[in-house]
């Protein structure tokens, strides 16, 4: 399967596990990836705290990390596998709260998120983050199926960054 998804600390009410593998397989495929694999982990803030400390220096939860396995001395060993994208869903849960929106769509956007950066995107300037701001939401549409433009509104704003954070 091109998308192993684990869920730590859960289950997480308001995330339906398959549903956001569906929509993951699909985010793969409208990247031009689906023979690309990908693992998503759902957390809780304290394990994203521990990971935001031990690879970012950052001693506090964010909402997303992403872990390329192209990265790094042994990148060219990565074949077909992205990497991993940690979600934490409590803190996904407090944004979406904020934005008036459901965790689903929230946890949707931060898989999207940090799969472009398993792809090399980043947002380091205005040009590329208001670039990466539209792909996201690009995938995020996608991935709903048909009509899903009009189900996603809510899903167009920006959170993280690689090996992300806030």
């Amino acid at each position: 399967m091109p998308v192993q998804l684990v869920v730590q600390d859960g289950p997480h009410t308001g995330v339906r596990p398959a549903e956001l593998r569906r929509r993951a397989v699909a985010m793969l495929a409208a990247a031009g990836r689906a023979e690309a694999e990908l693992s998503i982990v759902l957390v809780g803030d304290a394990a994203i705290q521990r990971l935001n400390r031990a690879y970012r220096a950052k001693d506090k939860p964010t909402d997303v990390l992403a872990f390329a396995q192209a990265e790094g001395p042994f990148g060219d060993l990565a074949g077909q596998l992205l990497g991993d994208v940690v979600v934490s869903v409590p803190t996904a849960r407090r944004k979406a709260e904020a934005r008036g929106r459901d965790v689903m769509s929230e946890v949707t956007m931060l898989v999207a998120h940090g799969m472009l950066h398993l792809l090399g995107w980043d947002h380091d300037t205005a040009s590329k983050s208001r670039r990466m701001r539209r792909e996201t939401a690009r995938l995020c549409d996608l991935s709903l199926g048909p009509g899903g433009a009009r189900r996603s509104a809510g899903t167009r704003r920006r959170t993280s960054s690689r090996r992300s954070g806030t």
